[in-house]
């Protein structure tokens, strides 16, 4: 905004601004949210009499909903759910009836739907058994969704004030290190041990939140320091405003309309998101595509900010005086 304008113009433009960012950011958020249904979600059925019945009648009752595959006996279905390979596994029993075995610390809500839709199979109870159950102390995942907004939240502001208030180079540099190792280890100590919502260790949730405050406190911190307010714009999309609804953590990627599900596991967020689950409950199964995810967004954000630091600072006016340590010196504004 120009300097001229009127103080009503400039609130009349900020106003107007932040009102359509709020429209589409509320309909974004919204829109990803409210189209969250079940697409080719893995499912195993137990090779049994009547296995193949309950394939065609799975696939039948929400095409599109489940990836199927057979497997020979239970003990191969519950290995496969410890190795996060599928979300759960239908068994058919010699009374006509249904098993389902889970593994909801993968997802609480995937859960809910297949135990929903076996039963609605089975006409009737169905026996269930969960071979990896969700933490006890956040069985439906609402207080992990709700601890972990914050940290997308703290990762955009941390850049920012970075960005502006920090103008060395190497200050930037650390800074970023240490909000990154700093935030993973308080709050590790807030979500696994005080409001216990975190299932895992200490260190391993720490290292974990580290690695995402990093990538994205990297990212906006060297994109902003290297093109300027709207480099930090960009970080602050990219890594919050797409990365947070696309995370999956509410649900599960494969809920998520395709291929943004699979896209938003691209993202520090979405990979952070499948790592926190599976760190724990799954042993890290699973664990080495999110951590390869962060660790490339965390060296991109550090290549930023060492890219930054290599650009020549513009050169002052001719004439302009200097104080002591070089820099421009701000000249007084002529009387009137």
């Amino acid at each position: 905004m120009s300097s001229t304008a009127s103080p009503r113009a400039e609130a009349r433009t900020i106003l107007i601004i932040v009102a359509i960012v709020q429209f589409v950011i509320g309909g974004w958020f919204s829109w990803s949210a409210s189209h969250a249904a079940p697409r080719d979600l893995p499912v195993l059925v137990v090779t049994a009499p009547g296995s193949d019945r309950l394939t065609e009648r799975l696939l039948a009752s929400a095409p599109g909903a489940y990836e199927v595959e057979e497997v020979a006996t239970v003990e191969d279905a519950d290995a496969a759910l410890r190795e996060r390979e599928a979300y759960g596994a239908l068994l058919p029993t010699a009374n006509g009836g249904l098993e389902l075995h889970l593994a909801s610390a993968a997802s609480p809500t995937v859960a809910q739907n297949l135990t929903g839709r076996a039963q609605e199979l089975a006409a009737g109870p169905v026996r269930i058994t969960d071979v990896v159950p969700a933490d006890p102390d956040d069985p439906h995942g609402a207080g992990l969704s709700m601890g972990f907004l914050p940290l997308l939240i703290t990762a955009v502001i941390a850049g920012l004030l970075f960005v502006l208030k920090v103008r060395s180079a190497a200050a930037k540099f650390m800074g970023v290190i240490g909000f990154a190792v700093v935030s993973g280890l308080l709050s590790s100590l807030m979500l696994t041990h005080l409001s216990g919502v975190l299932p895992g260790g200490y260190l391993v949730n720490a290292g974990v939140i580290a690695l995402l405050e990093l990538a994205m406190v990297g990212v906006i911190t060297g994109l902003g320091s290297l093109i300027g307010p709207p480099g930090i714009a960009v970080g602050a999309v990219l890594m919050f405003v797409i990365g947070n609804p696309l995370s999956g953590l509410a649900s599960a990627p494969e809920m998520l309309p395709q291929p943004l599900g699979t896209l938003g596991q691209f993202l520090p967020a979405g990979a952070a998101a499948g790592l926190l689950r599976t760190a724990g409950p799954f042993d890290g199964a699973g664990a080495g595509r999110p951590v390869l995810v962060l660790l490339v967004w965390a060296l991109i954000g550090l290549a930023l900010l060492w890219a930054s630091s290599r650009r020549k600072p513009a050169a002052p006016p001719q004439g302009a005086a200097r104080d002591s340590a070089g820099e421009p010196r701000p000249t007084a504004a002529p009387a009137h």
